[in-house]
Order: structure tokens, then C-alpha cells, then sequence
């Protein structure tokens, strides 16, 4: 059994994240643990700094504001394109990609309008502050 967590150590997690009304946006029950090293910027700053101190095995609740999920709605990530300009039948919340210079763009139909579709690029879960059940399956000490 492994001690307590520090910076660098290699995690394995099972999770279960919810929005403040309860509703699921993710999981990783069912499916593969997620492995990340703690205190990098491979996941969420929240998720990255919470695991720190815990123990293999451990369960914990945690609250993650949006400054350390997935920041605050950007105005300037909103645009508007003319419905021509998208593929054929696109609606509503689907997600798309395009190539911006050396830069691949995700961003999803947050609006449609006559003749002109509103496209966000904002993540999805910008603003929203973040309930996670965490779960340490792992834990492999930095080298």
C-alpha cells in the first residue's frame, strides 16, 4: 500500500462527476480508471490538486470552482457564420471541428437562426462549478 500522494506520483481513479443540480456529466464508472499524474495539467487543475494527500483507497467528495475546472464563458469564443458555411442538416448542440491556421478548433451549434448558426467553442462545462465522488484505485510513487 502506497502512502500519501505527491506531486508527480501516477493515479488511478474511478470518478464520478456531477453539475450543482445533480445531473452526471461523466464517469468513469463501468469503464477504464482514470490515470493521470498528480499536480499536472493532464486533467482539470481541481481534480489534479485534490488527489494530493490522499491514500490509495480513499474516497473523497470534492468541490471544484470553475477557475480550476474549465474557466469562465469567453464572449469572444462565440461567433456568428452563416448556415450555408456548415455541413448540410447540422442542428443545434452537435460538435464540430475546423482548421484554423496550424490549430484544430472544436466548438458546438449553440444557436440556429433563420439563415445564421451561433458557434461556441467555450468548453461545455465553462462556468459550472463541479461535484466530484473521487475514488484512489492506484498509486505509483514518482521515480
Amino acid at each position: 500500500m502506497a502512502g500519501k500522494i505527491h506531486a508527480g506520483d501516477l493515479v488511478k481513479i474511478h470518478y464520478t462527476g456531477r453539475l450543482a443540480n445533480g445531473m452526471v456529466f461523466s464517469t468513469s464508472i463501468g469503464s477504464e480508471p482514470l490515470e493521470f499524474t498528480a499536480g499536472s495539467d493532464e486533467v482539470i487543475e481541481g481534480l489534479s490538486e485534490a488527489v494530493i494527500g490522499m491514500e490509495e483507497g480513499e474516497r473523497r467528495f470534492i468541490t471544484i470552482p470553475p477557475e480550476k475546472a474549465y474557466g469562465y464563458r469567453d464572449p469572444q469564443l462565440e461567433w456568428e457564420v452563416p448556415l450555408a458555411d456548415l455541413p448540410e442538416g447540422v442542428q443545434v448542440g452537435d460538435r464540430l471541428s475546423a482548421q484554423m491556421g496550424n490549430q484544430r478548433i472544436r466548438f458546438w451549434v449553440k444557436e440556429i437562426t433563420g439563415n445564421v448558426a451561433i458557434l461556441d467553442a467555450n468548453h461545455p462545462l465553462a462556468e459550472q462549478t463541479l461535484h466530484l465522488e473521487i475514488e484512489i484505485l492506484s498509486v505509483v510513487p514518482r521515480s
